[in-house]
């Protein structure tokens, strides 16, 4: 791993950011579509953060911040279905994507736990 920009897990969270940005830019629900556009970068923008760090405890740390956001966004999602500022169809591929980048965020947090508790 020599960047951020190599993690599977971060180019489908960037993807999946990236899509809900566009999706909501030119909406007018101002409150939802700027919470579901924090929460939604918040996944890459941590896993960003914590790479960068210069300690394995560190990252690891922001990838625990990082996966708390796909349950936020899942949240926002079904409420925005609910409410018709989502697209059911679309509303329903974002939540299965959310749902793979928690589960590899899952299985990037015991490895990276790991290594830190080596290095202390």
């Amino acid at each position: 791993m020599d960047s951020f920009e190599s993690l599977d897990v971060w180019k489908k969270s960037a993807g999946l950011g990236a899509e809900i940005c566009l999706e909501f830019k030119d909406s007018r629900d101002f409150g939802y579509k700027d919470q579901i556009k924090r929460a939604g970068l918040s996944i890459s923008s941590n896993i960003a953060e914590g790479f960068e760090r210069s300690s394995y405890r560190q990252f690891g740390y922001f990838l625990k911040i990082a996966r708390v956001s796909p349950g936020e966004v899942r949240s926002q999602i079904y409420i925005g279905i609910k409410t018709e500022a989502t697209e059911k169809e679309k509303g329903l591929k974002w939540v299965n994507e959310c749902k793979r980048v928690s589960s590899m965020l899952h299985s990037l947090v015991e490895p990276t736990k790991r290594i830190a508790e080596k290095n202390i």
